[in-house]
């Protein structure tokens, strides 16, 4: 009899919401709605001059301590400017961390090294998770380095308003296809989770469901967005489906029952593979 294949259990990641800094009051509501991650903005959704006032926000809401179903972020500024800086100032200063931060305009490797010797150094922070947005092209150029950079990687997030200005094209689907392929490529070999950039078109609601579809079929594990209302559409998309799990079982239960790993279904020979993706899959749903 095949013994079973070792597949870690891990927290879905699925969907991402974001939450402006100014309203970390929010927080409780977006987690409500029902996504994986909830994500305290200090970036793009905060003008410059009211960067200050957005951190003062949120590490008093984090200081709260608020109870969360989800996984709870906080996007600091781009490491190489004043506000990121102030921001890693008053994580590192933090009585209660998040789960998480997000790690914007990564360029390279070095500086997530550099961020994990920093955040290392205070106990607190021990179970800080680092999340990094792709969205530059030296950044995407050593994607592979970046996700393999510290432990706390936990995973990568593809940028697609700014990966697409860098690369000058348009920021759609089949132009950023091979940026997209990059950065899962680069999770898959690091072994952990990547999330697809936000649907930003509310109205088009066929839209998300086609684009999640298909960023699922290529890998992503999630993705993120910018309001409530399109969570069921990506949950939709990358939850496994009963027939899919169905599947799973059965492939595994005769891998399992195999007394040489060799697994036939149906007729068809399973390769040891696809055996490890329907571990993977059951994981996912459980």
């Amino acid at each position: 009899m095949a013994p079973p294949l070792v597949v870690a259990a891990r927290k879905p990641r699925r969907s991402l919401l974001f939450v402006p800094g100014l309203r970390p009051e929010l927080v409780a509501k977006a987690d409500a709605a029902g996504p994986d991650l909830v994500c305290i903005d200090l970036e793009d959704a905060v003008a410059p001059d009211r960067k200050a006032e957005a951190r003062a926000a949120t590490f008093a809401a984090l200081a709260a301590g608020p109870a969360m179903r989800a996984e709870l972020l906080v996007r600091i500024n781009g490491l190489s400017t004043p506000a990121g800086l102030e921001d890693l100032l008053a994580l590192l200063r933090a009585p209660s961390p998040p789960a998480g931060i997000m790690v914007p305009k990564t360029r390279a490797a070095a500086e997530i090294r550099v961020l994990d010797d920093l955040v290392s150094a205070s106990p607190a922070l021990e179970r800080l998770g680092l999340h990094v947005i792709i969205e530059a092209n030296d950044g995407l150029a050593d994607a592979q380095a970046i996700a393999r950079a510290s432990r706390r990687v936990a995973s990568l997030l593809f940028g697609a308003v700014d990966m697409s200005a860098e690369l000058r094209c348009a920021n759609a689907w089949e132009p950023l296809l091979y940026a997209r392929a990059r950065v899962v490529h680069a999770a898959a070999s690091a072994g952990i989770d990547v999330l697809d950039v936000p649907f930003l078109d509310l109205a088009d609601e066929a839209g998300l469901a086609r684009e999640a579809a298909a960023a699922a079929a290529m890998g992503f594990g999630g993705k993120a967005a910018i309001h409530p209302r399109q969570l069921a559409a990506i949950h939709d998309a990358f939850t496994p489906s009963a027939e899919q799990v169905e599947r799973a079982r059965r492939i595994v239960a005769a891998y399992e029952a195999s007394e040489s790993g060799l697994v036939v279904l149906d007729g068809r020979l399973v390769e040891l593979p696809v055996v490890r993706a329907m571990y993977r899959l059951l994981a996912s749903a459980a």
